[in-house]
């Protein structure tokens, strides 16, 4: 089968392991315009290939996995498919979806949209230099449904709601501590020890697989239902004063006026 090529995104298929990169190093591996379609298509053209067993989601470069939605984009100028304007409902649909284990490998900030795909993969490999975390409310946004509610799953309500509320960054070892990540190594051996996760997934029954995953997901599988409710949501969020301030105070490297005087009310 012959492996696709895309704009923003890596792809590479080799002893039965896909490997789908995030090929924006210098923007921090930011998704934009057109990369959402590509990053599904990625994940979906592995996820039902015979000859794949396993699927790993990495970003080029060492500084990060992915930093979420590129900020040069204006989200409420966002016209594309999907309910926010771009699909990314699709890439949580995609890896969820195929019918084998997805593999984050993160090196760097694996931050806003980033952090979400990191919890949406079915195991999380971290080297010691990433960090995790939510800036949705810092800059207008948020990720409802699997962004939320699902990572609340993975590391309990309080925690969930204190990366949302606060807008922390966390190292590897808190993510260890707390759940949202498998394995923390260091980052010379982090292809190393995903390779190693691979080859014991390998080894193991496909179809066993599938059933596990399959079975795994019907248990959360109504958060997909309260994401596209909240995308709806967020849609209306976006053309509020309060969430352009938010966008441009942050662009800007300044405060919000959201209470001030003169400022959003």
């Amino acid at each position: 089968m012959d492996q696709p090529t895309y704009r923003d995104v890596l792809y590479e298929e080799k002893d039965g392991v896909a490997t789908v990169t995030l090929n924006r190093p210098d923007s921090l591996n930011a998704i934009r315009v057109g990369m959402y379609e590509e990053i599904a298509d990625a994940i979906l053209q592995a996820g039902w290939n015979r000859q794949i067993g396993v699927i790993v989601l990495t970003g080029a470069g060492t500084r990060a996995f992915c930093v979420g939605g590129d900020t040069s984009d204006k989200k409420s100028e966002r016209n594309g498919r999907g309910i926010i304007g771009v699909p990314l409902d699709q890439i949580h649909a995609a890896i969820r979806d195929v019918p084998k284990p997805v593999i984050a490998k993160v090196r760097g900030y694996a931050i806003g949209g980033g952090n979400v795909l990191a919890t949406v993969c079915d195991l999380t490999i971290a080297g010691e230099s990433a960090q995790f975390g939510q800036v949705g409310p810092r800059v207008g946004s948020v990720d409802p449904g699997f962004g939320t509610a699902y990572l609340s799953r993975v590391v309990g309500e309080k925690k969930a709601r204190e990366i949302w509320f606060l807008c922390r960054r966390y190292k590897a070892q808190e993510a260890l501590a707390m759940g949202l990540v498998n394995k923390v190594v260091p980052d010379a051996e982090l292809d190393a020890e995903v390779e190693r996760w691979c080859q014991e997934i390998l080894a193991l029954s496909p179809t066993a697989l599938a059933i596990a995953k399959s079975t795994f997901n019907a248990d959360t599988e109504s958060i997909k239902g309260i994401a596209q409710t909240g995308m709806n949501a967020v849609v209306l969020y976006y053309q509020s004063d309060e969430a352009k301030e938010a966008g441009a105070a942050f662009r800007e490297k300044r405060k919000p006026r959201y209470r001030d005087p003169g400022g959003v009310q």
